[in-house]
């Protein structure tokens, strides 16, 4: 498979980044029975379902066009983007400005789009799913899973790389090495320009896609935040499926990686993240963000302490 020419790379180089790719076709099997009939990017956090974060992430961050891939079922996240007459309406007449400002907010993000994934056949798949709302652009990938914590500047901080430098971007976090076969990880040599935000810049030399423990080329794990060349598109065409049958985004980038031509930067982040994925780390996310919350958290952070010194949480446990 020829890699991408000098003259390709170059050509989008200085492009700015605009659109946003958020995949949204995944089954929530972890989340059932909850996710049956309710998209598991619309579980709550707090009181604003879970891709709404992310959403609001790439629209501070200037991307005010995003292309949600979803599915069959999916039907409830392309409605929550869009305006609701009759609720906002109902609101208006009980004069309830707040809520109706929530509400109008939600819909004035940026501009959604909605492309559907006919078969859960991988990140990868997904993303060439966005393919023709892209274009020969240069774009941003943020999962629905990972949310980044307020205030933090990684989004920016890789586009603000992939200005400089140009080529892709991943966000790289380093983790346990009993870990390492949950992500995708990244083999780096560090480069001279240092301190993306708070973040340090490496080149990623190679990926290997949820590797074992002894064969791990670092602790470096790629989390759900890239910024991509559209020379991605071509080789996600014609990347085979990879580990689990699907398409593997890592094996695109790792190709990509191998060429001169076409650089692949990592962001190490060292800031807030939350996987909402899995139970536990949801539940842990909601706790966390409810606590910081003007509104909530210092009555929640009283019964929360409370119910810790209680001793009911060791006698459920």
């Amino acid at each position: 498979m020829n890699a991408p020419t000098p003259t390709a790379a170059r050509s989008t180089a200085s492009a700015t980044v605009t659109k946003a790719v958020i995949p949204a076709a995944g089954l929530g099997t972890r989340f059932l029975p909850a996710t049956k009939a309710t998209p598991k990017e619309m579980l709550p956090v707090v009181d604003r379902p879970a891709i709404q974060y992310v959403v609001e992430e790439a629209s501070s961050a200037g991307l005010d066009d995003v292309l949600l891939v979803t599915a069959r079922g999916k039907r409830a996240v392309e409605d929550h983007f869009d305006s609701d007459t009759a609720l906002e309406h109902a609101l208006a007449a009980k004069g309830d400005t707040e809520r109706l400002a929530a509400v109008r907010g939600v819909t004035g993000l940026a501009r959604i789009h909605h492309v559907r994934q006919g078969a859960p056949l991988g990140l990868g798949h997904a993303v060439l799913c966005a393919r023709d709302h892209v274009g020969d652009e240069p774009f941003a990938v943020l999962l629905g899973d990972d949310l980044i914590g307020p205030g933090e500047t990684l989004l920016t901080d890789m586009l603000r790389v992939r200005a400089r430098h140009g080529g892709s971007v991943v966000a790289l976090m380093e983790v346990e090495p009993d870990r390492t076969h949950l992500y995708g990880c990244a083999a780096v040599k560090p480069v001279e320009y240092i301190g993306a935000g708070d973040g340090t810049l490496v080149r990623v030399s190679d990926l290997v896609e949820k590797p074992a423990r002894d064969v791990a080329p670092s602790g470096y794990a790629v989390i759900g935040r890239y910024v991509l060349d559209p020379a991605v598109f071509d080789v996600l065409a014609a990347t085979p499926p990879g580990h689990g049958g699907e398409i593997q985004l890592t094996d695109a980038l790792r190709e990509l990686a191998a060429s001169e031509d076409h650089p692949v930067h990592g962001v190490v982040f060292s800031g807030r993240r939350y996987d909402t994925g899995d139970r536990a780390s949801y539940l842990r996310t909601v706790v966390e963000l409810a606590c910081e919350r003007p509104d909530l958290g210092s009555d929640f952070r009283r019964w929360l302490t409370d119910f810790v010194r209680s001793g009911r949480v060791a006698a459920h446990g």
